[in-house]
């Protein structure tokens, strides 16, 4: 990131570290203490009716771990290392290696591959040159402008898979703009809107696109590991992707109303200013033409699995190809990366193979089956028709992320019930699980709900009110959209 980039960022504007709320501190306080005690209780708990006591152990070590997800007392990595040595010990699993073979899942390597695209889009400057092209170019009023952000945010999504980094690369190009158009933070609703719009279109980008968060990929494992789906690129962007942009346009006017501006003079400055930005990057670099290269390829090979067999005698499998990407990447004088330059966040790699391996000990014993049925009749559930269901588990997984701030953890808590809970109506789980899967990007009502979020609110163009009753309105919008695709487009793609 050059130096104009970081100048324009930082400063009064830089978002502060959030300090804990005593309720967040008691969680942590009193996280160890509960999950011991609700290990041991349902470890020892007389036997249960339909209960085996394989399911009953993988219960046990899924709640323990669970409280320690949800209160974060201790890093969710190590929880998931806890949970990896106690499922064999306790003998909620027959073998290690069922546990142990979680971090080899081709899950966990598409989301290795994704950190090493992610690094070496920021690295080689490809994004911030195409952003700040396509801003110059198209951006003639600030209406037109807003537009081609939420387009950038869009194409971005498919190229870099990291919501942060994406939020890292937009907001200072916006505060260029902003700050040349002479918006004041807080009373600009131009800047509110296109701070808001900003946030909230990386969240409906990335519901789109399953690489782009790990939740995503996370979310395919489990629909693919226990609900027997085949869920791969292409299917996940032709479900997700139509209901992004429709929910995204719905909300793009929205907002016009929400926060309407006059269009005012001047803003060809904030143009020329960007022009200069665009200008100080110099020449396409040799580091920006591999990386071309390289996304170019993944992607079209992404967009061409189903003719792989008939092209080359044998099927790339999407994350072959993510593999592929990165060795590109990493490969001396073919690539532009040194691994030092690759940033993976192994701690979410060892996450997600210990919800993995929790997920599926309990699925596999029959605990997830008989939970869902206990919380099922106690509801009431069993006695709505199918089609009501999907909608109340839609709306449900839209709104947790008011609960749970981790996707990751959200996903792992909530797919893995979503798919048990079709099991045991009769309902097929993949459409029901998928649909609740393209939800858990939304995580745009307040600032700490999402680093984008703590990004986006750190500028100061607006405040948590403004945040809150917009992304009320785009989160109905998105779960509308959802459960309409969920009984009609689904069915036209084969879902």
């Amino acid at each position: 990131m050059g130096e104009s980039q970081k100048k324009v960022g930082m400063g009064d504007n830089e978002p502060q570290k959030k300090k804990k709320g005593g309720f967040e501190t008691g969680m942590k306080k009193w996280g160890i203490p509960v999950a011991i005690i609700a290990v041991l209780v349902l470890m020892f708990m007389p036997a249960q009716e339909g209960l085996d006591p394989a399911a009953q152990k993988s219960l046990a070590v899924f709640m323990g771990a669970l409280i320690l997800w949800v209160t974060t007392p201790i890093p969710i990595y190590l929880t998931s290392l806890i949970a990896i040595l106690l499922l064999p010990i306790v003998g909620a699993v027959e073998s290690e290696k069922e546990v142990f073979g979680t971090l080899g899942y081709d899950v966990i390597w598409l989301m290795v591959s994704a950190f090493i695209l992610t690094s070496a889009m920021i690295k080689s400057n490809l994004g911030r040159r195409f952003s700040l092209w396509m801003i110059t170019k198209f951006g003639r009023t600030p209406k037109m402008t807003l537009i081609v952000l939420i387009i950038i945010n869009f194409i971005l999504a498919f190229f870099v898979p990291s919501t942060t980094a994406r939020a890292t690369l937009m907001v200072p190009i916006c505060m260029i703009l902003l700050e040349v158009y002479k918006a004041i933070p807080g009373k600009s609703n131009l800047g509110k809107v296109m701070m808001l719009q900003g946030l909230q279109a990386d969240a409906l980008a990335t519901s789109g696109i399953m690489t782009a968060t790990a939740g995503n990929i996370i979310a395919v494992g489990f629909i693919n590991e226990q609900a027997g789906g085949n869920i791969g690129y292409m299917t996940w962007l032709m479900a997700s992707m139509p209901a992004a942009i429709i929910t995204m346009a719905l909300t793009f006017m929205i907002g016009l109303k929400l926060f309407s501006f006059k269009e005012e003079t001047g803003f060809e400055n904030a143009r020329d200013q960007l022009k200069g930005e665009l200008k100080k990057l110099g020449p396409f670099s040799l580091d920006e033409k591999k990386a071309t290269v390289i996304f170019l390829l993944t992607v079209f090979l992404w967009a061409t699995g189903d003719y792989h067999e008939a092209w080359f005698g044998f099927e790339i499998s999407t994350a072959q190809v993510a593999v592929l990407a990165g060795l590109l990447c990493l490969l001396p004088r073919v690539g532009l990366l040194t691994w030092n330059d690759a940033n993976i966040k192994w701690d979410l790699m060892l996450f997600a193979a210990g919800a993995y391996a929790v997920g599926n000990a309990l699925d596999k014993s029959g605990g997830a089956v008989w939970i869902i049925e206990k919380v099922v009749y106690g509801l009431g559930i069993e006695k709505m028709s199918h089609g009501m269901v999907a909608v109340v588990v839609i709306f449900i997984a839209m709104y947790s992320h008011l609960i749970f701030t981790s996707k990751t953890v959200r996903v792992t808590i909530l797919i893995p019930a979503f798919i048990a809970l079709a099991k045991s109506l009769g309902m097929d789980p993949v459409p029901l699980a998928l649909a609740a899967a393209m939800t858990t990007t939304f995580t745009i009502t307040l600032p700490p709900h999402s680093k984008v979020n703590t990004i986006y609110f750190g500028t100061g163009y607006f405040s948590i009110l403004d945040q809150v009753k917009y992304a009320i309105v785009t989160c109905f919008l998105g779960a509308t959209v959802i459960s309409i695709f969920y009984f009609t487009w689904f069915k036209v793609i084969g879902i």
